[in-house]
């Protein structure tokens, strides 16, 4: 049964529950830091432990794990026999190969997504790609963290929420914006963001003309639109 999580105590070797509990670490025990998850999740399996996380805005990251430093020796150790071999490098050596084929297939797909959510006019269909391989490029890298990565919502509508994304940092004043710090007005801004790129969306998809000062044909470093 997975143990609670807990986030750092405001003193050395202490920890918060979630009802506000500070609680001190046993002693003997150490902080595994983060960075190495084969061996995390064996310290884990191998008995008593704290998980430490910390919330950063939506966001949650990993503090390390509290745990007995005997036990992080003799997991350590083990792990270090285990990896030595040649039989670990073999496996890791598949593994790495089979995800690295998933992560170009993923992208692959996802380049074809933008650009069927884009579906831009005839006339511009260079420039489609040029920016759906802009699009693709930011937003597939594995580790990101962009929209692009979660597998909670479709592909299309990953695509869809990537390249509004893109269009905000790269075709809006967005970044260097002053939004007051009020509860709601920065997603009210970013809503209003949308609303202009979906509109200059569409006068690509409807063929319109295109002042040489587009934003995005600026963005795009594009001198002409064939």
């Amino acid at each position: 049964m997975p143990q609670p999580a807990f986030s750092p105590g405001p003193r050395d070797r202490t920890v918060r529950d979630a009802a506000g509990n500070v609680h001190a670490v046993p002693t003997g025990w150490e902080l595994l830091p983060p960075g190495d998850a084969g061996l995390t999740r064996r310290v884990k399996a191998a008995g008593d432990h704290m998980v430490v996380q910390e919330k950063k805005g939506r966001r949650m990251f990993s503090r390390g794990v509290w745990a007995p430093a005997a036990t992080i020796r003799k997991v350590e150790a083990g792990l270090t026999a285990e990896r030595s071999t040649d039989a670990y490098a073999k496996r890791q050596k598949a593994v790495a190969e089979k995800r690295e084929k998933v992560q170009e297939e993923y992208v692959e797909d996802f380049f074809g997504a933008v650009v069927k959510f884009l579906n831009f006019h005839p006339d511009f269909d260079v420039m489609a790609h040029r920016f759906a391989k802009a699009v693709t490029k930011h937003a597939t890298p594995v580790g990101s963290g962009t929209v692009a990565r979660t597998k909670r919502i479709p592909i299309e509508r990953r695509a869809e929420s990537a390249v509004i994304a893109w269009m905000r940092h790269q075709t809006t004043a967005y970044d260097t914006m002053k939004i007051a710090r009020v509860k709601g007005k920065r997603r009210e801004v970013r809503r209003m963001l949308a609303q202009r790129s979906k509109e200059l969306l569409q006068r690509y998809r409807q063929g319109r003309e295109i002042p040489t000062d587009c934003p995005l044909r600026m963005a795009l470093g594009q001198k002409t639109l064939a």
